[in-house]
């Protein structure tokens, strides 16, 4: 549904310089393109700037919208690339990562087992934030922002089996560290805890 919403927008922008419809377009990808793009450029304003100008060129191109076939994926195309720009301007600069990002988990009302939730939390943040560069985009972009391995491809400019195998280097990761943990906290065995973390993404 919401695709074929994305289609019509990018149509009506297009053919009809449709102002409501580019507004609607920005609202609906805006926060995730900015979350996407701290992934490279963490500094706040930095990344809003990165994201606003990708959508100033893309109203700018408005007319070469209907020539694209999954505008998602150009978006974040974009965004990555406007990214890199920006590291190898500034990167002689010392970009200090800004904290408390983490969302707050709210799933239970024991606080014992809050605490035990929100370490575990903090954990698959930390060991997360610990992989290797381009396993945890693909392992973000994946499960936090819904792609399919072939559209995460088409983003990094990789093979879908490289997305696969690094995901897969991911996942092994978190469930060793994060199995190691919650058998310590006796909370939940490590698969088990993997799809319920998963689903806490979205």
């Amino acid at each position: 549904m919401i695709t074929d919403e994305i289609r019509e927008w990018q149509l009506q922008i297009s053919r009809y310089d449709d102002e409501q419809a580019f507004a609607r377009l920005f609202r609906h990808f805006y926060e995730r393109m900015l979350h996407f793009c701290m992934r490279y450029v963490p500094v706040r304003e930095a990344a809003e700037e990165i994201v606003s100008d990708v959508f100033v060129k893309i109203w700018n191109r408005r007319e070469e919208l209907v020539n694209i076939n999954n505008l998602q994926v150009y978006l974040f195309v974009a965004v990555k690339n406007h990214s890199l720009n920006y590291q190898e301007v500034y990167s002689h600069l010392r970009i200090v990562p800004l904290t408390g990002a983490a969302a707050e988990l709210n799933n239970s009302i024991d606080l014992e087992k809050d605490l035990e939730w929100k370490e575990m939390r903090f954990m698959l943040d930390q060991v997360v934030a610990s992989l290797p560069a381009q396993c945890r985009r693909i392992f973000q972009l994946i499960k936090e922002d819904g792609f399919k391995y072939k559209e995460v491809a088409e983003i990094l400019g990789i093979s879908p089996r490289t997305v696969e195998t690094q995901l897969f280097r991911a996942m092994r990761r978190l469930n060793a560290e994060l199995g190691a943990f919650s058998s310590r906290k006796k909370i939940l065995p490590p698969i088990i805890l993997l799809l319920g973390l998963s689903s806490l993404f979205h």
